[in-house]
C-alpha cells in the first residue's frame, strides 16, 4: 500500500530553505508536494519506507522500494529552476559511471527516480585527506565529453549570471570592508570565463556531502548542477570544502595553499586557474549567503576567499 499524502511529512529543514529561496512561489510549490509525492507513488507501484532527514534542501527525498519486486529505490521531486533543470540529463551522459543511476524521470516536474545509495554514509564521513583523495579521482571519472547538441549550460554563460548577482550583493552593508575583494573576485572570473581551455561536462555542485557510498562503487556522486567548462572550477567548489575545519587548523592561510596545489596536482590542472576560480565561487557564495541573512556563514567565506 503505498502512503497517503497526509502520511507524507516535509523536513522543517526544505520547508525553510524553499521559503527562502523561492518566496511565495515555493510555498504554493510546498503546499501541493506531498501530494504529488503520494501520486509518484502510486503511478510507478512504489511504497514509501520513510522519507529522508533532513533530506534535501530543495528536494522531497524517500526511500521506497517496488511492490513487485521489493527491488530499492529513492523518489526524489524537486525545484526545478536553472541549476537543476538538467540534472536528469547529466546523470543520463554519465549513466552510473561515478554517479547515481537515473532510473526514471519527469523532468518537467522536478520527478526522478534514482538508484538506492547509502545515505547515511556520505564522503565527508572520512577523514579529510583520505576524503580529498578520493574525491579527486571520482571527478576525474565525472569529467566527460558532454556530447553532441547537448542542453548543458556554458561555464561562460553561468558566470556572467553569477557576476550579476555579485554586483548586485556587493552593495549589502555587510560586504563593504569586502568590496576590493568582490572586484578581484570578479576581474578574474570575467578573464577565466573568457578563455576555456576545456569544454568537459561538470557536476558544478561537487563536495563532500553530494557523495555517498554505494554498493556497486565505492563512492558516487548526486546532486549535480551541470555545465559545460573547465576542470579547474569544478574542482573550486571541492577546494572550499570543509571550510570550518580548514578555518579552526594552525596556520590555515597555509593549510589552504597546500590544499589546492594538492588538488591540483593530483588532477593535473592549472594552479592558477584553480586559485582564480576558488576566489570567485567562494566571493560569490559568500555574498549570496550575505543576502539570505546567513551573516556568521557569509563572514566565513569571506574570511576564506581572503587567504587566497
Amino acid at each position: 500500500m503505498t502512503a497517503q499524502p497526509g502520511q507524507i511529512a516535509v523536513p522543517e529543514r526544505l520547508t525553510q530553505t524553499v521559503r527562502l529561496w523561492e518566496g511565495g512561489a515555493g510555498l504554493d510549490w510546498l503546499a501541493g508536494l506531498p501530494g504529488r509525492f503520494a501520486e509518484q507513488l502510486d503511478r510507478r507501484g512504489l511504497v514509501l519506507e520513510r522519507i529522508c532527514e533532513p533530506g534535501g534542501r530543495i528536494s522531497l527525498v524517500g526511500y521506497v522500494h517496488r511492490s513487485d519486486d521489493l527491488a530499492p529505490a529513492v523518489l526524489k521531486i524537486g525545484v526545478v529552476n536553472r541549476e537543476t533543470a538538467q540534472e536528469h540529463a547529466a546523470l543520463t551522459r554519465w549513466a552510473g559511471r561515478g554517479a547515481v543511476l537515473l532510473l526514471a524521470a519527469e523532468p518537467d516536474q522536478g520527478v526522478l527516480l534514482l538508484e538506492r545509495l547509502h545515505g547515511d554514509i556520505p564522503l565527508r564521513s572520512l577523514a579529510e585527506a583520505k576524503a580529498m583523495l578520493e574525491a579527486a579521482g571520482l571527478l576525474q571519472r565525472l569529467w566527460v565529453e558532454p556530447g553532441e547538441d547537448h542542453p548543458f549550460t556554458p561555464l561562460a554563460e553561468r558566470v556572467a549570471e553569477l557576476s550579476a548577482l555579485v554586483r548586485e550583493h556587493r552593495a549589502l552593508p555587510g560586504a563593504a570592508d569586502a568590496l576590493p575583494l568582490v572586484d578581484e573576485a570578479l576581474e578574474t572570473a570575467a578573464a577565466l570565463a573568457a578563455d576555456q581551455p576545456e569544454h568537459l561536462l561538470l557536476h558544478g555542485d561537487f563536495h563532500h556531502g553530494n557523495v555517498l557510498a554505494a554498493d556497486r562503487a565505492p563512492w558516487l556522486a548526486i546532486d549535480p548542477r551541470p555545465l559545460v567548462g573547465e576542470r579547474a572550477y569544478d574542482l573550486a567548489r571541492l577546494a572550499r570544502d570543509r571550510l570550518d575545519t580548514l578555518a579552526g587548523s594552525p596556520g590555515p592561510r597555509g593549510a589552504l595553499r597546500r590544499r589546492l596545489h594538492q588538488l591540483a596536482d593530483a588532477v593535473e590542472v592549472d594552479h592558477d586557474r584553480l586559485r582564480g576560480w576558488t576566489l570567485f565561487r567562494t566571493v560569490e557564495a559568500g555574498l549570496w549567503h550575505l543576502s539570505t541573512g546567513a551573516g556568521e556563514q557569509a563572514e566565513l567565506y569571506l574570511e576564506f576567499a581572503s587567504w587566497l
